[in-house]
């Protein structure tokens, strides 16, 4: 969008300048389950398996640095309504993290390790109602590196909310997906201007001590 009158509006209020990074990152991999990567799944997404191949190399990049890596996964232990009564009102396809659902697990291309911490939630965001900002703060971890799905759902409140928490959010553009090219489009551009710094791939593997 740079270039656009959008952009130049954007610039002209002092919007879009850098955080930068910190010293302490950690990969924070939001929902890369089946219920966005599975064909049959009613929240399947056309681009998942795209940005599960740049989550997977983000991951390999962390543990060959010895960075931690943490995954959220919506989850639903009995009905979605009675944990989140408005949010499965207002989503019907909640139902796909349900406790027990094929599509509630973590894909093959992105499945924790046993000692990796994984972050349940009943919310878009996964600081909401859970102990991942404790757990950061324990891990010393001032910066996110944040790939998963989607962009205007789960990963843009997951980013601000890590900001409001005094993180240094890393959207990484590539390994992000949404439903639609211009929802996705827009909403980077957004968290670009605000709430984080969308960055490339190969930028992002490079920080976490990916060999050239």
């Amino acid at each position: 969008m740079a270039g656009t009158p959008l952009a130049d509006d954007y610039e002209a209020a002092g919007f879009g300048r850098r955080i930068g990074w910190g010293e302490h990152p950690a990969v924070l991999l939001v929902d890369p389950v089946q219920a966005y990567a599975a064909p049959d799944s009613r929240l399947h997404l056309r681009t998942a398996e795209a940005a599960l191949h740049a989550m997977a190399r983000l991951v390999r990049a962390a543990r060959r640095s010895q960075f931690p890596v943490l995954f959220t996964a919506v989850r639903y232990d009995t009905e979605p309504g009675a944990d989140a009564p408005h949010f499965a009102r207002k989503v019907p396809g909640l139902e796909a993290f349900r406790a027990g659902s094929p599509h509630a697990a973590f894909t093959e291309l992105c499945l924790p390790e046993p000692d990796e911490v994984v972050i349940h939630k009943h919310y878009p965001s996964g600081f909401f109602e859970t102990p991942l900002r404790g757990v950061l703060t324990a891990l010393g971890v001032d910066t996110v590196v944040i790939g998963g799905f989607s962009t205007s759902g789960c990963v843009r409140a997951t980013a601000l909310d890590a900001l409001q928490n005094g993180l240094r959010p890393m959207v990484v553009r590539d390994a992000v997906a949404d439903r639609d090219a211009g929802t996705h489009e827009g909403n980077l551009f957004d968290l670009d201007s605000k709430y984080a710094d969308v960055v490339d791939l190969a930028a992002a593997c490079h920080r976490l001590g990916e060999p050239q």
